[in-house]
């Protein structure tokens, strides 16, 4: 992480209620001003995961995504207003993001992540966010993270559920043990057609602001050193129960 840029007064105002609690300090808001987070994804949880690190201060945003607008996007895309239907996601975020917090450096990239630009695309970074709504381009993601030595937090939601996790296979749990890596918890990718997508299923809307702002809480922790991240543990949200439950999972052998 790049040297902790000093809060100017407007900023130290702006973001007071972070500086007041003692988990994130006036240290912990000078990091989230020097971090550069990536966020794969500009749809349903990378909207509220973007309004809220763009809230937070952080000081670099990179939005990935190749899709553009449309207005079925829109009953829980919260980050793109109507009038931006037909605009590339990434430029829509990237206005969005500048109107909440010009503090904010955004660099939007209306690109697909793939093999042959994931590298560069997520290099640098000090957290890399997965909000993309299939399994390929989530273990692409994670495999990168890891080979980067970047934690990454991944989200999913469909119908009434979701669930978050954080992923850090290059660090070691309390006990000196590496941490699990997204093939640990899934080992194998679904086979075609098995699973349905948003469109097919349906998704409840105010499900991805339930998600995305918990992966937003996560990459906060990660760049500030509050709390315990979700290593380890995958945390699932049952909408229409209302139920938070958390599984354990651990590294294979």
């Amino acid at each position: 992480m790049a040297e902790p840029p000093a809060l100017d007064a407007k900023q130290i105002e702006r973001y007071a209620r972070h500086i007041v609690l003692p988990e994130i300090g006036g240290t912990g808001q000078q990091r989230l001003a020097g971090a550069r987070i990536a966020m794969i994804g500009a749809g349903g949880l990378g909207s509220p995961a973007l309004t809220y690190l763009a809230a937070a201060g952080v000081g670099t945003l990179t939005v990935i995504d190749d899709d553009a607008v449309s207005l079925s996007n829109l009953q829980r895309q919260t980050l793109h207003m109507t009038d931006a239907v037909g605009q590339p996601k990434a430029q829509s975020a990237a206005a969005q993001i500048a109107a909440i917090n010009p503090h904010v450096r955004v660099d939007g990239r209306a690109e697909r992540l793939a093999p042959d630009n994931a590298e560069s695309l997520l290099s640098g970074h000090d957290v890399i966010m997965d909000g993309s709504d299939n399994f390929e381009t989530r273990r692409l993601a994670a495999d990168v993270a890891e080979r980067l030595e970047t934690p990454l937090v991944t989200g999913a939601i469909q119908r009434f559920d979701g669930s978050v996790t954080v992923f850090a296979p290059f660090r070691n749990d309390e006990d000196g043990k590496r941490l699990p890596r997204y093939r640990d918890l899934y080992p194998d990718l679904p086979a075609p057609g098995t699973v349905p997508t948003c469109a097919e299923a349906g998704v409840l809307g105010a499900l991805a602001g339930v998600i995305g702002s918990l992966m937003a809480t996560e990459a906060i922790k990660l760049v500030t050193g509050a709390g315990e991240p979700l290593f380890g543990r995958l945390l699932l949200y049952d909408a229409l129960s209302t139920r938070f439950e958390t599984m354990r999972y651990g590294r294979r052998a």
